[in-house]
């Protein structure tokens, strides 16, 4: 066994000052008395023959109730540059926590103990940390060049609950909960402190902080086999996702997601000393093309949606989940490209849309409600164009209230 402070492993690639960049790969367990001999000698095998910084292997067990803990400490025993750490009180992410707060490598490193991902993107995870490009990385099952293998039910509730970070958070990231990432340990360890959740949703939470205060999140396509004999209960843990998001989001609204201790990294500066800057087309003139164009995609939408809800729903009903639909895109969509000085998303940017969608829904829905009082029974084709018809003046309303109020603060700082 290893004590905190001694090295472990081989490699020598040097960082700028002169000094071997270390790293610690962590590999949480709970009752992995089958897997965890086979993913120890596997992966030591890898960083011995390939890997070159100097590494060391770390395996927490977090309270398991079977012959994992004796397991692991035979295995630190046999095998030099492996160790263990042991915690009485379940949960992953307090695992993750523990380890990376104790650990003191420059790099903290995290994989699932079933293998899942494959270890040729373990170098490309690390490299852009050594030298302080990215602050965090991660591995995308998502990202484009990624091959998996997994079933239709745990493929399907992945993509969903992205999506849901995208729209909700604005999170450029695509893939939440691989298990596998790291980060620079200068920059995570002030972010521990900040992170309440002891179980599944640390990850998504760690990637949500680090976005919002500004840090690099660098993503590496994976090859990604699913082991059926995980621990994972995915169906179960969507609910306290969905919770952790909700709770991420009031942090981020009362201030309690920024972290004064993390180092700031400097604007994007030209090298070359006669170069001539491109400016970004923030004008009054792009907003109202790109804000249309966002219109008649997300008024189409809405549209198609409406009718197709309206089958089965009361107007009001099938007006309200349409509307939430496309205004998650239509939302991000102009945060993305009609008001480019945003970044990230803020407490503010979403109470404040919050209430302009309320009044884009009271202002269609009253127009529904309002054909409905003149006439008896409308046709659908009549509700569709009395939709079209509120919506596009809704939508007016909206790109008024968005560029004066919702995106007025940003934009100052932008051009400042």
């Amino acid at each position: 066994m290893i004590a905190p402070g001694e090295r472990a492993g081989g490699g020598g690639a040097r960082g700028p000052a002169g000094r071997t960049a270390t790293v610690d790969v962590v590999i949480p367990v709970y009752n992995e008395e089958r897997s965890l001999p086979g993913c120890v000698r596997v992966l030591h095998e890898y960083l011995s023959e390939q890997f070159p910084f100097e590494w060391t292997i770390t395996v927490v067990d977090n309270a398991s109730t079977d012959a994992t803990h004796q397991i692991a400490t035979a295995l630190a025993e046999e095998i030099e540059g492996v160790r263990v750490l042991h915690l009485d009180r379940k949960g992953r992410g307090l695992a993750l926590r523990t380890a990376w707060g104790w650990s003191d490598a420059d790099i903290v490193v995290y994989m699932d103990v079933d293998l899942s991902t494959g270890l040729d993107a373990l170098l490309p995870l690390v490299a852009p940390l050594t030298n302080g490009h990215s602050d965090v990385a991660i591995g995308s099952r998502l990202a484009a060049g990624s091959r998996t293998v997994r079933g239709p039910k745990r493929e399907l509730i992945s993509r969903c609950y992205n999506w849901l970070i995208r729209m909700s958070h604005g999170a450029g990231f695509t893939d939440a909960q691989c298990g596998f990432k790291a980060a620079r340990t200068d920059v995570v360890r002030p972010l521990l402190e900040h992170l309440e959740d002891d179980s599944w949703f640390f990850d998504t939470e760690l990637l949500l902080l680090a976005e919002h205060n500004g840090l690099r999140v660098h993503e590496v396509p994976v090859d990604w086999v699913e082991d059926t004999d995980a621990r994972v209960h995915v169906a179960s843990t969507a609910l306290d996702d969905v919770r952790g998001l909700i709770r991420v989001a009031r942090n981020k609204a009362s201030g309690a997601a920024k972290v004064a201790e993390l180092p700031r990294r400097p604007d994007p500066a030209p090298i070359h000393p006669d170069a001539v800057l491109a400016r970004r087309e923030t004008g009054l003139l792009w907003q109202i093309l790109s804000f249309a164009l966002i219109g008649v995609i997300s008024t189409a939408a809405n549209l198609a949606l409406y009718a197709l809800f309206r089958t089965v729903w009361p107007l009001l009903v099938a007006n309200f989940a349409a509307l939430t639909i496309t205004t998650l895109f239509n939302t991000e969509a102009n945060r993305r490209l009609t008001f480019l000085g945003t970044r990230g998303s803020t407490g503010r940017v979403h109470f404040q849309g919050l209430l302009v969608f309320a009044l884009y829904y009271a202002f269609t829905s009253g127009a529904l409600l309002a054909l409905h009082a003149f006439v008896s029974h409308p046709s659908t084709a009549l509700e569709l164009f009395v939709l079209l018809v509120s919506s596009a003046i809704g939508t007016a309303g909206r790109f008024v209230l968005l560029r004066g109020w919702v995106f007025k603060h940003t934009e100052r700082k932008a051009s400042a």
